[in-house]
Formats: C-alpha cells, sequence, structure tokens
C-alpha cells in the first residue's frame, strides 16, 4: 500500500528566469490536470483573473510570482505536486529552499532570449544535488533564436547535457507545430488560449506523404532534414542518465496558447522519479520506511488575510501522515499533533486526514516552527541542505511608530522565520539588520509589516556586502574576535555570530589579521 502511494507520487518545481513563462506553464498544468477550468494570466491586464497560483495581495498588484505555490492534482493515475517558485531574482532564498523539497524540476526558457542570468543561478543549486532536469522551451509563437542555438547554449551555458524529445515546426508567425520524436505523433498549432485543443495526427514516420499535405512541403522537408540531424547528433534518451540528473530532455511550445504542454505532462509522469531517499544528520531515510519523517521547507504567515494564521510546508519524506496523530518536533524535543493539516490547489486549501512520501501538507503553526524544522515518529534526526546564504544587501530597521513596537517585534520575527528576509541583531542596543538578496524584499519587508501587523518602519542602508558565518577552534579566540569585532558582528536567529564585511578585500584583510578564525559562506558550514 505505502509502496503503490510513493510510486504514484511526481514532487516537481518549476523553475525558470522572471518572464520566461513559467507561472503560465504552471497554470495550464493544472487546465489538463482539470484542477481548474480557466487559465488566466499574472498580469491583471491580460485575463479576467490573476492567476490561480498567485494569491498574495502585491503579487497581484505588481504581476510576479512572491511566495512559492503549492499544488496538487492527479493526472492518468499519477499525484503530481507542483511547487511554483518565484521567478524574480530578489526572492531566489525561497527558491533554493524550495528546491531542496523537490524531486526533479521543470526548467522553463524563454525562445526569444535563451538561457538568463537567474536560470544559471537555479541550476548551479540543480547541480548541487543532481536534480533532474526537463527543459521547456516557450513562446515558440514568437520569433526567436534557432532550436540548435538554443540547445548549443543550454548545454554550454548550464553544463548539463540535452535530447530533444519533440522538435517544433517553424518559429514566430511560420510556428506549425511540434513533432514528438519518441512517438511519432504531428502536434499542429493551434493558438487556443483557455480552452484545451486536442489537434494531434500520428505519422508512420516521416516520409509519408501526408505530411506535405498538412504543413507544405517547404516545412516537411525542412522538418526532414533537421530530426535527421537531431537523431545524427544526440544519443539515444537514457532515463537513467536522466534521473541522475546528466541528461535533460527538452521539449518546445507555447504555454500561453496551451501548446506542447499535455505532451510535455505526459512523458514527465512517465519518466519523472518517485520521492527519493533524503539525507539526514544521522542516516539516509528511505521513503518506503513505515515510521513517518518530514521536513519544513517553507513558511508562510497570514495567508488568509482575515485570520491570523501561519502555515509550515512539510514535505513528507518517509512513512505515512495522519491527521490527530502526535509527531516529534526534534529541534524543540517536543510532541505537537495537527488537527487540521491542509493540502492545496493554489488559493484553495482542504483538510488531509492522510499523506505520503512526496506529498506537501500545510501544518497550522502557532510559532513552533522555523525553516528546515524536523518532524518523526519518535527518532531524533534532522534532515540536511537547507542552509541560509549570505544575503547581498543590509539595512537597518528604524522604526516610525514607537506606539506599535510590540507588532513590529513581532512581525519581523515572523517575516525571517518565513525566509522573507535574514534578521541579524547587533549589539549594543539590540538594532535589527535585515539581509536580503533583491532590493524588491524590503518593498514585501516594508508592505507586509504595514498590512498585516499594523507597523510602520523605514530602511537605513549600511555598507556591507556579505555576512560570513564565523568559529574558531578555541572559545578565547572567539571571544577576541567578537570583543574587538563588535561594531561588525551580528547574531543570526539562531544566535550564531556573523561578521559583517564591506568588500571581498575587507573580508581577506580581516582574516589575515585573525588566522584561528574560520570565515564561511553559509550557516550550514559545519554539516
Amino acid at each position: 500500500m505505502l509502496e503503490q502511494e510513493i510510486n504514484k507520487r511526481r514532487t516537481f518545481g518549476i523553475i525558470s528566469h522572471p518572464d520566461a513563462g513559467k507561472t503560465t506553464l504552471t497554470e495550464k498544468l493544472l487546465l489538463f490536470g482539470g484542477a481548474i477550468q480557466k487559465a488566466g494570466t499574472v498580469k491583471r491586464n491580460k485575463a479576467e483573473k490573476t492567476a490561480t497560483s498567485d494569491f498574495m495581495e502585491i503579487e497581484k498588484q505588481r504581476g510576479i510570482s512572491v511566495a512559492t505555490s503549492v499544488m496538487g492534482f492527479e493526472y492518468n493515475d499519477a499525484k503530481i505536486n507542483i511547487l511554483d517558485t518565484p521567478g524574480h531574482k530578489d526572492f531566489a532564498e525561497d527558491t533554493y529552499r524550495t528546491l531542496t523539497a523537490v524531486d526533479s524540476v521543470i526548467l522553463v526558457i524563454d525562445c526569444v532570449k535563451g538561457v538568463e542570468e537567474q536560470t544559471r543561478k537555479l541550476m548551479q543549486v540543480c547541480r548541487m544535488r543532481n536534480t533532474p532536469v526537463i527543459v521547456f522551451i516557450n513562446k515558440m509563437d514568437r520569433e526567436g533564436k534557432d532550436p540548435f542555438d538554443l540547445l548549443e547554449e543550454v548545454e554550454k551555458e548550464l553544463h548539463i547535457s540535452t535530447r530533444p524529445l519533440s522538435w517544433p515546426i517553424g518559429m514566430g508567425d511560420r510556428f506549425k507545430g511540434v513533432y514528438q520524436l519518441n512517438n511519432k505523433v504531428l502536434n499542429l498549432y493551434s493558438a487556443n488560449k483557455k480552452e484545451i485543443a486536442d489537434d494531434n495526427i500520428t505519422i508512420k514516420d516521416l516520409s509519408d506523404p501526408k505530411l506535405d499535405e498538412i504543413i507544405g512541403e517547404t516545412a516537411a522537408n525542412r522538418l526532414r532534414e533537421e530530426s535527421e540531424l537531431v537523431e545524427g547528433v544526440f544519443e539515444p534518451f537514457d532515463v537513467n542518465l536522466y534521473r541522475s540528473g546528466y541528461l535533460a530532455p527538452v521539449f518546445f511550445g507555447s504555454a500561453i496558447n496551451n501548446f506542447g504542454v499535455k505532451e510535455l505532462l505526459e512523458t514527465f509522469i512517465q519518466i519523472a522519479p518517485f520521492p527519493q531517499a533524503r539525507e539526514s544528520d544521522v542516516r539516509m531515510i528511505a521513503p518506503t520506511e513505515k515510521k513517518f519523517t518530514g521536513f519544513i521547507f517553507k513558511i508562510h504567515a497570514n495567508l488568509d488575510p482575515n485570520h491570523r494564521d501561519r502555515i509550515a510546508f512539510c514535505r513528507i519524506t518517509s512513512g505515512k501522515f495522519e491527521r490527530n496523530t502526535f509527531y516529534l518536533h526534534t529541534r524543540l524535543n517536543k510532541k505537537l499533533k495537527f488537527a487540521s493539516p491542509t493540502s492545496f490547489m493554489a488559493d484553495t486549501k482542504s483538510l488531509v486526514e492522510e499523506a505520503y512520501p512526496g506529498d506537501v501538507i500545510g501544518l497550522y503553526d502557532a510559532g513552533n516552527f522555523k525553516i528546515g524544522d524536523t518532524l518523526t515518529e519518535g527518532e531524533k534526526l534532522q534532515f540536511l541542505g537547507i542552509p541560509s546564504f549570505s544575503p547581498e544587501i543590509f539595512r537597518e530597521l528604524e522604526n516610525t511608530d514607537p506606539m506599535k513596537t510590540k507588532q513590529l517585534e513581532k512581525g519581523i520575527m515572523q517575516l525571517s522565520d518565513e525566509g522573507v528576509a535574514q534578521l541579524f541583531i547587533v549589539n549594543p542596543g539590540n538594532r535589527k539588520v535585515i539581509g536580503t538578496v533583491g532590493e524588491l524584499q524590503f518593498e514585501v519587508i516594508q508592505f507586509r509589516l504595514l498590512h498585516e501587523y499594523g507597523a510602520s518602519c523605514q530602511f537605513r542602508g549600511l555598507n556591507y556586502s556579505k555576512a560570513s558565518w564565523v568559529s574558531a577552534e578555541d572559545p578565547a579566540d572567539m571571544q577576541n574576535f567578537l570583543r574587538t569585532q563588535a561594531s561588525r558582528i551580528g547574531f543570526d536567529k539562531e544566535d550564531r555570530p556573523v561578521f559583517f564585511s564591506s568588500s571581498a578585500w575587507d573580508l581577506e584583510y580581516t582574516a589575515k589579521q585573525y588566522p584561528a578564525i574560520s570565515f564561511h559562506d553559509n550557516s550550514e558550514w559545519d554539516r
């Protein structure tokens, strides 16, 4: 029973540079899964409704995905769990954390722009864990780069081998559809934004004269030449190489017009890995183990503005989760039970009685959870791999309404628990330094503090560019360093000391002055 449930599940993230069409693709996958009846785009002027997967007020105003959305649906006997991540680089930390909770990813690339900066960074995180990747080259209904050039760019820039499983017939105004190389099916293109269209024609092989009749002689001959070249240049598709993270199958399409999405989804279900084993600080945990384990990879406060709720997103790693059962919170060494765990369909939530490895459930939280926390049936262990990285921008938080000090304190603690930004306490004076990856997070913090906690604040710029976690073998060396560098020391949420430096040279100089101190790029340096 447990193995059956595990084998049904596919849990993946959708990643891309902003505006490559990631949220649109998510919507269309939900449309094919029957989870929604009509797809909307993120920016309000494009459709009557905003995207189902974008539900925070600021997302609707700005037309970007800020928080990671979690959505589940069933398709062809498989249980699909999609984690749609923010594409905007300012929210990269949320995406990095989300990638720890998936077993594979779909990477969306804009055929006009090719591989972009954020795509490279996200792929680096996937390479760290050898996460299997499927590439979807989007917007083929626009004039873009040559498909062969795009594939070469993906291989060179992202350090992964590729293998096309579908091939486009023209592009832009001349885009006629795609040919499925693996099952010899021709998908004819028709711009159908909202509903599901089915224009599939099986072609015995490319020499079939029917092909010339359907797409015209010139396009047919070009397709014959190009697919021959594909078969000659690329190795045959090997599912094991894909699952090991070395080979990326490639699909072409137009997500906004529902094109190429169904083929992507159906191939994904066949080849994507089932829920995988995870490393803990004690041992590897296999999904088939009878006892429940899971970890918190995201926290979202005030999902519903009418209720002061806080939801911790838990990825189930092994065993079976059951409602109203006591589980051990290993960091606090405290037993908790959950009366109303939820599953998600974007902004609609439903009660869950049980859940299995690969599922993501929402646990209502009264402030017990931090990102990275582990739940078990009693075993003391901690899952690895959700470190904090150094922020790039640092500002001091200033309270502009002393009457609301309490609300500000509570709000900033909760937002940093969620991972919106990192909070460092600097003494003397208990000053709060906020570290983020991008400017937009400060806007989000200000907006949410005001709208959710009634607290107003402003930020004062600081001349720092990096926070390094510090350690020393001899506690006396550490005390000496913390005392002499007190003005540039902060403490993170776990009370670990960090050193603020203004440049690479500054950090290098300090490291030479204090050879007994080790400087680390992330918070899990000792793991």
